[in-house]
């Protein structure tokens, strides 16, 4: 399976594992504080991912990924700042406005991280790719929105878009610590937002609920939020913020799938309508192609990489076949050749 291929399998596979903490969630809801509840998501992420890391160097796993140093500390602490924001300003947005507005206006989060990509990081997004993200979103909102006539673009409304701008910059942030270990990254993430979220639920919420409940919780963070964003992160090393944030967007079809597999809830004709609207912008977002001849500029940085690409011809002694990390300088080239906004393709066009 190319790269290309296998980080739309990583990105899907995010959706499906973020898919299981909507139905999961409702459940839970009923027994444990909103605020709260989002702390325990991302502790629960933070403490499972923190026993696989433990468990990887128990078995002395050979490392092949770059660890996180001085340098991506500012997205670290922007990543985490954004996580802890971003519900704040949708929380205000839901006291403030009705559901039906929340569930329209929270699709926004997608085209935010595709312009922002674009505007701010110089990320390249081709025609295809646009007429995947207005697809992909017309499908999120007729998923999410039962009743158009109730829409009410207030105040409220203005919390809730600036909550997805919010998540749009953290999403983007992300792929900045994206070519570094995602074990690592998802372990600072969880403990990260999940403390900041904690003192809020603290401040404004209930931080008390029964002990099964919560290691319930923690559970359901550690799959739908841990492994996810795990998942989630090493997408973004190849495809980039926009690309991995359509793909992310099938969650809530996910979430509609697992209910009915697993509480036997009823398939809507509007999901049926939003399933193929989706599975098109889908087709769009695969068989979009952007190659044209660009230049590489002589740069030096530590990343998990192998041999096979264009772009690694540094050699070792003895010959390393299989991916590793350590320093290695590339040297200016260019050339021309099919691409994806990954490390080496953030040039700007």
């Amino acid at each position: 399976m190319s790269k290309r291929n296998l980080s739309v399998a990583y990105a899907l596979l995010a959706a499906l594992l973020f898919g299981i903490n909507a139905p999961f969630s409702k459940i839970l809801i009923e027994r444990i504080n909103p605020l709260f509840m989002a702390a325990l998501l991302y502790l629960g992420a933070g403490i499972g991912m923190s026993i696989i890391a433990l468990l990887r160097n128990f078995n002395e796993l050979k490392r092949s990924e770059a660890r996180l140093t001085k340098k991506e500390f500012p997205f670290i602490i922007l990543m985490i700042l954004l996580d802890i924001v971003a519900p704040i300003l949708l929380m205000i947005g839901v006291s403030m406005t009705n559901s039906s507005t929340v569930a329209l206006l929270g699709n926004f989060e997608i085209a935010a991280t595709s312009v922002i990509a674009m505007m701010v990081f110089k990320e390249a997004i081709g025609k295809r790719l646009w007429i995947a993200i207005v697809l992909i979103s017309l499908a999120s909102i007729i998923l999410t929105v039962g009743d158009l006539t109730t829409i009410n673009i207030s105040l409220g409304a203005l919390f809730v878009l600036l909550a997805c701008v919010s998540w749009g910059f953290e999403n983007n942030y992300t792929r900045n610590l994206s070519i570094k270990d995602p074990l690592q990254v998802v372990i600072i993430k969880g403990f990260g937002s999940g403390l900041g979220s904690l003192i809020i639920a603290y401040k404004w919420g209930n931080i008390s609920a029964e002990f099964l409940y919560i290691v319930l919780a923690l559970a359901l963070g550690f799959v739908a939020y841990g492994l996810s964003i795990f998942f989630y992160v090493t997408a973004q090393r190849e495809l980039g913020a926009a690309r991995t944030s359509a793909y992310y967007a099938a969650a809530p079809f996910m979430g509609v799938v697992i209910s009915w597999i697993v509480f036997k809830e009823s398939i809507s004709t509007s999901f049926l309508i939003a399933l193929g609207i989706m599975l098109l912008g889908a087709y769009f977002a695969v068989s979009e192609e952007h190659e044209h001849e660009h230049i590489h500029v002589k740069e030096t940085h530590e990343h998990k990489h192998n041999h096979n690409d264009q772009h690694h011809n540094h050699s070792h002694y003895p010959k390393i076949v299989e991916e590793h990390s350590h320093e290695h300088t590339h040297e200016e080239i260019e050339h021309k050749h099919t691409h994806l906004p990954e490390l080496h393709h953030r040039h700007t066009h």
